[in-house]
């Protein structure tokens, strides 16, 4: 997958509102691969929205989402899941993580369909990350950051041409927040992934090729 292209999508729930001064909604806009976004919004302005259109968990829009050349909503199921597990990577804002699994169980959960990374990778991130003695604790016993950790490591383990991030530091300090900015970019850098980060304030530090108002 080379581009997403938005083509004057709107939520179907912000119809009959006005015009916007959004420069995503009712655009004609393209990410493309390669490059890095910066999505800056209020909150109730629809960026958790746009993750669920764009990963094919919401329809109720208007105008069209196209993979490449393809309107998303003609993709298959199995089209889907191809997609999901070797093309778009996705951090949602609530993370979506199962909190009666382990941190360790919930990451290898994603690994063992994709089989993408080794246990030994994978402890290394814990490592660097902080949560190494987090590996066998149940997400629900953790805290909201160290459970946003935990969410960027899944994320990572799977092969993709776009990572989508919603809010991923937005209860990390600035330390460990450097320290997540700096993992994904260097993971990035490997494949020449797009990367689209979302933020109401505090966000990732990256190397933004073009930051947006949502």
């Amino acid at each position: 997958m080379d581009t997403i292209s938005l083509q004057h999508v709107l939520p179907a729930v912000f119809v009959g509102r006005g015009a916007s001064a959004s420069d995503v909604w009712q655009c004609h806009m393209e990410f493309c691969k390669g490059k890095t976004y910066l999505l800056e919004a209020a909150s109730g302005t629809g960026k958790s929205s746009l993750c669920s259109f764009i990963y094919g968990y919401r329809q109720d829009y208007e105008g069209m989402i196209c993979f490449d050349r393809t309107d998303i909503r003609s993709l298959t199921i199995a089209q889907w899941v191809e997609i999901r597990k070797h093309a778009l990577s996705m951090l949602f804002q609530d993370l979506r993580l199962f909190p009666e699994l382990t941190a360790f169980e919930n990451v290898w959960l994603k690994n063992s369909l994709t089989g993408h990374r080794t246990r030994e990778q994978i402890s290394a991130w814990f490592d660097r990350l902080g949560i190494a003695d987090k590996a066998d604790t149940c997400i629900g016993q953790m805290s909201f950051g160290q459970q946003q950790r935990v969410a960027l490591v899944r994320a990572l383990c799977q092969p993709f041409d776009f990572i989508f991030l919603d809010e991923p530091v937005s209860h990390l300090d600035d330390e460990n927040g450097n320290i997540l900015s700096a993992l994904l970019q260097e993971e990035v850098s490997k494949s020449g992934a797009g990367v689209i980060v979302t933020s109401i304030g505090k966000h990732m530090e990256l190397d933004y090729d073009k930051v947006l108002k949502l």
